[in-house]
């Protein structure tokens, strides 16, 4: 048996005992030495009516394998993209991952730091990549490429900035308030990058949109906040033609024109039409923290463990955290042993 936290509305969070789970064919269960956290971990039990253990960003040591498992065996440090909303969630002592979305961790990150990446990384490279269609860091822009990335100290939205910068693509306009400082580590205003405070209101920051772009089309936004105008506020510097990434699924999105582009980034495909896409960038992306050019998110260890879970969620739902991410420490739970590191 192990401990696992249960997420219901609220969010309230019951710590409960449950079995081991057991691998797929093609998964991997982890003891988890640390979990990350993420805003739907909240959404789900509110928007859906769900009840489960959210956690889908799994940082540890293999503990089981699947019978068609060849690329991990029990012992490596890995981390993982859980797949949402099945039975398995990182928010537990051992969680499930499939192995095409798991990935070695290199000597030199932490546990903390490898939790930080699974689901909002991805997001952003499918983000990027699938949904907007610009070029890989493989075969980088050649010319500038004008970007809008609305809430860029947001994890998925700073994880955006990382990688269309190493894909060459610039400039890169970031929107974003209290987060700024941390969002100016990432730009490189020798490339045209900029910043604009979105703390101003919706007609600065359209009109700091426009300024940026200095009568340059737009043609290319990602949009990682989907909430308080920000789709309206890019719709009115983007080329009428142009492409828009959202990630908040079941909104109407009104004030956007028919005319443009708009898409879903849906994290979800990871594990489902894009699993080849996956496969790759998870493992280019251990490689890049290996390198040194793709860094981990900032990240908080909430104390407690799981019993802080509760807390952490309250704190993502009421807009305390900013240019952060708050992971667990599972050892740290009362009645949890913890892996041996």
């Amino acid at each position: 048996m192990m401990k696992e936290a249960i997420v219901s509305l609220g969010p309230k969070v019951k710590i409960v005992d449950s079995p081991i789970p057991e691998p797929g064919p093609e998964q991997v269960v982890i003891q988890v030495v640390v979990s990350g956290s993420n805003p739907k971990d909240w959404k789900i039990p509110e928007w859906l009516n769900e009840t489960m253990n959210t956690g889908d960003d799994i940082a540890g040591f293999v503990h089981s394998v699947g019978s068609n498992v060849w690329e991990f065996k029990p012992g490596d440090r890995v981390a993982s993209f859980h797949e949402m909303r099945t039975p398995g969630g990182s928010y537990a002592e051992y969680a499930v991952g499939w192995q095409h979305t798991t990935f070695h961790i290199p000597k030199k990150t932490s546990f903390e730091d490898a939790a930080t990446i699974p689901l909002a990384a991805m997001t952003a490279a499918l983000g990027l990549h699938i949904r907007l269609g610009l070029p890989m860091p493989f075969i980088p822009a050649a010319e500038p490429i004008p970007l809008v990335i609305y809430g860029g100290a947001s994890a998925v939205g700073a994880y955006a900035i990382k990688l269309a910068s190493h894909a060459g693509i610039h400039p890169i306009i970031a929107v974003a308030g209290r987060g700024i400082p941390f969002v100016e580590t990432l730009i490189d205003r020798s490339k045209g990058d900029t910043i604009v405070d979105y703390r101003g209101g919706d007609a600065a920051v359209v009109q700091g949109l426009k300024d940026a772009l200095g009568g340059t089309p737009l043609h290319h936004a990602f949009d990682a906040t989907s909430d308080h105008n920000s789709y309206v506020n890019i719709a009115k510097v983007l080329d009428p033609q142009g492409k828009m990434t959202l990630v908040l699924p079941g909104k109407q999105y009104e004030g956007v024109p028919e005319t443009v582009q708009k898409s879903m980034t849906s994290v979800g495909e990871a594990h489902k039409g894009n699993k080849d896409f996956a496969y790759v960038w998870f493992r280019y992306m251990a490689r890049g923290l290996d390198e040194g050019w793709f860094m981990p998110h900032p990240c908080e260890v909430v104390k407690g463990g799981l019993e802080g879970l509760e807390g952490a969620l309250t704190n993502l739902r009421e807009g305390r955290a900013s240019a952060v991410k708050y992971v667990f420490r599972i050892g740290e739970t009362p009645g949890v042993k913890g892996a041996q590191l």
